[in-house]
C-alpha cells in the first residue's frame, strides 16, 4: 500500500523523507516533486531497484533513465570528464531544467540500462528533491507517468498512473511549470573526438540560451539549416 505525504505540511515533511530514505535504501520506487514534472525515482546503484523503475513505467532497457544529482562533486563523481564548455553549462543552468549526457566513470558498479556507456544527469532546482538527494545520493530518476502518457505535474497524476507500484509520494504541489528539462549530448566534447553539443529534447532550457553559453560549439538549428539551402 503505497503512502502519500504532503511535503507542504511541517508536521509532514520530516516523517516524508525518512520513509523516502528507507524506501529508497529497500530498493522500491518514490515520486517527488522537481522544479519540472514529478519523477519516479530509485537506488542508482541498485540494478534491481532501476528494473523495478523501468517496468513501473512500461519501459525497457533501451530507455535508461537519468541520474539526480544534489551538486557538481556528485557529477563529477559519475562522469569520466567534465569538458571545460560543460562546466560553463553547469554554472549558468544548475540547479534547473538542463539535463547533461557525458561518458560515465567505467569505474561504476551500477547498470541503468543500455547506455552504451553515457549518464544523464541534472541537479533539480527544488527544496524536496534536493534535501532527499542529500541522504540518499544519486537517485535514478523518469517523469511519473506511464510510458506514452503525458508527463505527472502534481502527485494526483501520478497515483493514478503508477499506483502502488511506488511505495512512497511526496506531494509538493503543482509543479511549476509542468515544462520537461532540456537534454543535451556532449559526449563529443569529450576524449579525441571533437563534434558540437546536440540537443536530444528541447524543454525548460531554450536554445538560444545555450547558444549563449556555448557559441559555436552548440549545433546548428535543424530549422536554420533547412532555411539556408545551398551557399555559393
Amino acid at each position: 500500500m503505497s503512502t502519500v505525504f504532503d511535503t507542504r505540511d511541517a508536521d509532514q515533511l520530516l516523517p516524508a523523507l525518512r520513509q523516502a530514505r528507507q524506501a529508497i535504501a529497500r530498493g522500491e520506487l518514490v515520486v517527488l516533486p522537481t522544479d519540472t514534472v514529478y519523477g519516479i525515482g530509485a537506488d542508482a546503484f541498485s540494478p534491481a531497484a532501476v528494473a523495478r523503475l523501468l517496468a513501473a513505467k512500461g519501459r525497457g532497457r533501451q530507455s535508461p533513465p537519468p541520474v539526480l544529482v544534489g551538486g557538481v562533486p556528485t557529477l563529477r563523481a559519475l562522469v569520466a570528464e567534465l569538458p571545460e564548455a560543460v562546466e560553463r553549462l553547469v554554472e549558468r543552468f544548475w540547479p534547473g531544467g538542463l539535463t547533461i549526457v557525458l561518458p560515465a566513470q567505467p569505474s561504476l558498479t551500477w547498470d541503468l540500462g543500455d547506455t552504451g556507456g553515457t549518464v544523464a544527469v541534472r541537479m533539480p532546482a527544488e527544496r524536496i528533491a534536493l534535501e532527499l538527494l542529500a541522504e540518499t545520493g544519486p537517485l535514478a530518476v523518469s517523469s511519473a507517468n506511464l510510458t506514452g502518457k503525458a508527463a505527472a505535474t502534481t502527485v494526483d497524476d501520478a497515483v493514478d498512473m503508477l499506483g502502488d507500484s511506488v511505495s512512497i509520494y511526496l506531494d509538493g504541489g503543482a509543479s511549476p511549470t509542468g515544462v520537461a528539462s532540456t537534454i543535451v549530448d556532449a559526449t563529443g566534447l569529450v576524449g579525441d573526438e571533437s563534434r558540437p553539443v546536440r540537443v536530444l529534447r528541447e524543454g525548460a532550457v531554450a536554445r538560444s540560451a545555450l547558444r549563449e553559453v556555448l557559441g559555436d560549439l552548440l549545433e546548428p538549428d535543424p530549422a536554420d539549416t533547412d532555411a539556408v539551402g545551398d551557399s555559393a
